[in-house]
């Protein structure tokens, strides 16, 4: 069997790209070829913009709920083919297949939230606001937008926003990851399945060419980026630059607080399933925990304890808990950070280096790796790592806690682990990040509420997912009426 060459989605057809340049895909238990990728030009960008643009009149004319049928209908076949996704997340990514339907899971109901939004687009209406004046505020679509995604959730992100701007009644180009752009195709052969009318959605494969071609074309009305912080600055400067909306999401150094009284039986597990599920590479991942007290070296001890229990493999095979990492680059820039942790003289007390996978020599494989005796100032304490990498900052009290979490650069998430009501609500109250979680160790929002970040890991006003999202994808129009 040939290795696959990907093609982009233009005004619902399959295209074959026309540049001479594709990378590779490669399975990452394996570091085997498994599809290559184009970078797309810009002339291919300029075709998808042109037959989104050419749809979107009709389309924001047909009824609310004909389009919200079009997305019941990918939904439908979403669950139809639910496990083939999941496997092709697998072995673009790298996850374990139990992560990787969970990433399934939030996909679908991604899609089914946006079809439901029918009564947020209702608008409101206020009669006799004067005598004989009605006032009512009615929400319209806006145009193109689209979405440059990340690497590590390649079903998922992306339907945090394309469902949500099509039920609102605009049209959409979507540019996967070039290093997990498999699952993302496959979605879209069933976008062709459900046969949503011609331009109405688009993909282009590529890489930083067509993603700034998106972000200056003048017929382009937003974007919606997730990333590291430093390409979503850049994203947030340059669509801002050229009058278009954004909503960037960036990078994280999530902190996880456990007070002395947290139920370590409980909190343990948490906390090795936020730092080490999907080998740490999710903006969400606890990558710091914060030891108050005297729970330091009982936590310490059941940390190293439970992760060095991890299975490590392939995310197919029976009973793999954690997987590789996604790239051999990746791999290299983990192992820099652990040197650097330990130039910085932190106590590396589990060290995932060196790790053999039976079966899979050729694999992205690093162990669980956690540092103790982690400093804020240092390194590995500030800069996002996105691996499998936890340090442990030992704590006098909440207030330290809360001192040092406000002053990381990051504000995507933060955790406390407890069970004292009072310390739960001054750390919700005060803690400087926009995903909360109280004796939760993701604090993953659903699909109806934003996905809230604040700091450098979000730049913009409206967050995705949920009613920001749909208020991002329209324009608010107050019309007053009087009739004589």
């Amino acid at each position: 069997m040939g290795i696959e060459v990907l093609r982009n989605y233009i005004g619902g057809q399959w295209v074959a790209s026309a540049t001479d340049t594709y990378l590779e895909v490669r399975n990452p238990a394996l570091d085997a070829v498994i599809a290559r990728v184009p970078l797309s030009t810009v002339e291919e960008v300029n075709r998808a913009v042109a037959a989104a643009r050419e749809a979107f009149e009709s389309w924001r004319r047909l009824p609310i709920p004909v389009r919200a049928r079009y997305l019941l209908r990918l939904r439908d076949q979403v669950e139809r083919r639910f496990e083939d996704l999941a496997r092709a997340i697998v072995q673009e990514h790298g996850k374990t297949l139990e992560e990787a339907r969970g990433e399934m899971q939030r996909t679908l109901e991604n899609i089914e939230a946006a079809a439901g939004m029918f009564t947020a687009l209702m608008g409101y209406h206020t009669p006799q606001v004067a005598d004989g004046i009605d006032e009512e505020c009615i929400l319209e679509p806006v145009g193109v937008f689209c979405c440059i995604a990340p690497f590590n959730f390649p079903a998922m992100i992306p339907s945090w926003f394309f469902p949500y701007a099509l039920v609102a009644g605009n049209t959409y180009i979507v540019k996967p990851s070039e290093i997990c752009p498999i699952t993302q195709t496959r979605l879209f052969e069933l976008i062709h399945e459900v046969g949503f009318p011609p331009g109405v959605i688009n993909m282009v494969h590529g890489g930083k060419e067509v993603v700034d071609a998106l972000l200056t074309h003048p017929d382009v009305a937003g974007v919606s980026f997730v990333g590291s912080t430093p390409v979503a600055k850049y994203v947030y400067a340059t669509a801002a630059a050229h009058g278009k909306r954004a909503q960037c999401h960036g990078g994280a150094k999530n902190a996880l607080v456990v007070m002395p009284d947290a139920d370590l039986e409980r909190t343990v597990p948490a906390i090795l399933s936020s730092a080490f599920g999907s080998a740490g590479q999710r903006c969400l991942a606890g990558s710091l925990v914060m030891a108050v007290g005297e729970i330091h070296e009982p936590l310490r001890r059941a940390l190293v304890e439970g992760a060095s229990r991890i299975r490590v493999g392939y995310g197919l095979d029976e009973g793999v808990q954690m997987g590789p990492v996604v790239s051999r680059k990746a791999l290299e820039r983990i192992h820099r950070y652990i040197e650097l942790g330990l130039r910085e003289e932190a106590e590396l007390i589990l060290d995932g280096r060196g790790i053999r996978v039976p079966g899979y020599p050729n694999g992205y494989f690093i162990g669980p790796t956690i540092f103790d005796g982690v400093q804020p100032k240092m390194t590995i304490a500030c800069e996002e790592i996105f691996g499998p990498v936890l340090g442990v900052i030992p704590v006098r009290d909440l207030e330290e806690a809360l001192e040092i979490i406000n002053g990381l650069p990051y504000g995507n998430a933060a955790s406390l682990f407890t069970r004292d009501g009072r310390a739960a609500r001054e750390f919700r109250l005060r803690v400087r990040a926009g995903n909360v979680g109280i004796n939760i160790g993701v604090a993953a929002p659903i699909a109806p509420y934003p996905f809230a970040g604040q700091k450098q890991s979000f730049f913009g006003d409206l967050h995705g997912q949920g009613m920001d999202t749909l208020y991002f994808f329209t324009d608010r129009k107050v019309v007053i009426t009087r009739w004589f």
